[in-house]
């Protein structure tokens, strides 16, 4: 199990900080928005920007420790190729090189790709968060920890 969020290509992400509106966890995905700065990702399969919350490594926290709602979150915005420890949702089953979307709760989920009519062509949206780097079939009754490429 890793210690940090940040896998590969911490020199390229910016390191941002926004007060939360809920509990998260590292890992969680975020979105811009609620009351105050930043909370999970909210719409399941909703398009994002790829950002990540991080570990408060600044006072000397890791990936299990979460933020309480109206605390100031660690995040990175994080460009393609990074490499994160993210969450996987319950009873998601991911392959390596899933493609992977929000939840709707600050995990992922793995995307089925919609196939044009006529083409025939797979159709990946600007939902795609990234693609997961190891196969988890998550049946832990809760989030469990994957590493994603994002896209």
């Amino acid at each position: 199990m890793a210690n940090t969020i940040l896998l590969r290509g911490r020199e390229y992400v910016i390191r941002k900080e926004g007060v939360t509106d809920e509990a998260v966890t590292p890992g969680h995905l975020l979105e811009r928005g609620g009351s105050n700065d930043v909370q999970k990702h909210s719409v399941a399969g909703g398009n994002t920007g790829k950002l990540f919350a991080l570990e408060n490594d600044l006072v000397g926290e890791d990936i299990a420790d979460a933020y309480a709602s109206g605390e100031t979150v660690q995040f990175a915005a994080c460009p393609t190729g990074t490499e994160v420890y993210a969450l996987l949702a319950n009873s998601e089953n991911a392959s390596i090189g899933s493609a992977l979307v929000s939840n709707g709760d600050g995990t992922l989920a793995v995307f089925s790709a919609a196939s044009t009519s006529d083409s025939g062509v797979d159709i990946y949206p600007a939902a795609v968060v990234g693609f997961a780097l190891e196969a988890l079939n998550n049946t832990s009754g809760g989030a469990a920890r994957i590493r994603v490429e994002v896209a």
